[in-house]
């Protein structure tokens, strides 16, 4: 072997290692981000939405409604409603489909995992409210900063960040504020209330996350 390849070979090693490191590194960083986003999530339901029959935005929301007219699993329900737009995300956002699909089975597995909390006694309604949205803000920020979606209406949202120049947060945002007023079907309206104000946090918190830490 030439005496000038060694450098050479050595660089190329150093270089094929420094980016398996790097990908161990995101890999680590993205299985974390969907556990702790998960986990938040499913507690943000159990614990402070289902007892106080609060309705929050996007697919979440309908499996919530499932839930209160047909007690149905909501994150079963979440996983059901999910597929057209993963269906559509394989063909047209294929990096989309694979960081999205695992976050949507994991928070379905925990939101349904979890159920038992919602047996336990919660706090009143308006802390309820708050608390959730700001669970349910953290836990989608948290993996969308790795590209990561819940499924449904943040899939939806980081496809259109693709065509139109606004805030993920913000998008989600619209999206589940359109949901919620239709939970007027089959919650109080002073449930209902206090369902907008926890989108409303749900969305600020899901903003800020993704403006302040994004790169």
């Amino acid at each position: 072997m030439d005496n000038l390849d060694k450098p050479r070979i050595s660089f190329y090693k150093r270089n094929y290692s420094g980016q398996v490191t790097w990908c161990v590194i995101r890999l680590v960083q993205k299985i974390t981000a969907i556990i702790i986003g998960s986990v938040l999530i499913a507690i943000g339901i159990n614990y402070f939405i289902i007892p106080n029959h609060l309705v929050d935005g996007g697919v979440i929301g309908l499996g919530l409604i499932a839930k209160y007219t047909a007690g149905m699993k909501p994150g079963l329900t979440i996983i059901v409603l999910s597929l057209p737009l993963y269906i559509y995300a394989w063909f047209h956002f294929r990096s989309y489909f694979y960081n999205g699909v695992h976050g949507l089975l994991a928070s379905a597995f925990f939101i349904d995992y979890f159920h038992p909390l919602m047996t336990l006694h919660t706090p009143p309604i308006l802390i309820s409210s708050i608390t959730a949205g700001l669970l349910l803000g953290a836990g989608i920020g948290i993996m969308l900063l790795t590209q990561v979606s819940t499924g449904g209406v943040d899939l939806l949202a980081l496809m259109l960040t693709k065509v139109i120049s606004l805030n993920v947060g913000l998008i989600i945002l619209i999206i589940d504020s359109i949901v919620v007023l239709f939970g007027w079907l089959i919650i109080q309206e002073t449930t209902l209330i206090y369902s907008g104000l926890m989108v409303g946090m749900i969305g600020l918190t899901t903003f800020t996350i993704t403006k302040t830490f994004s790169s």
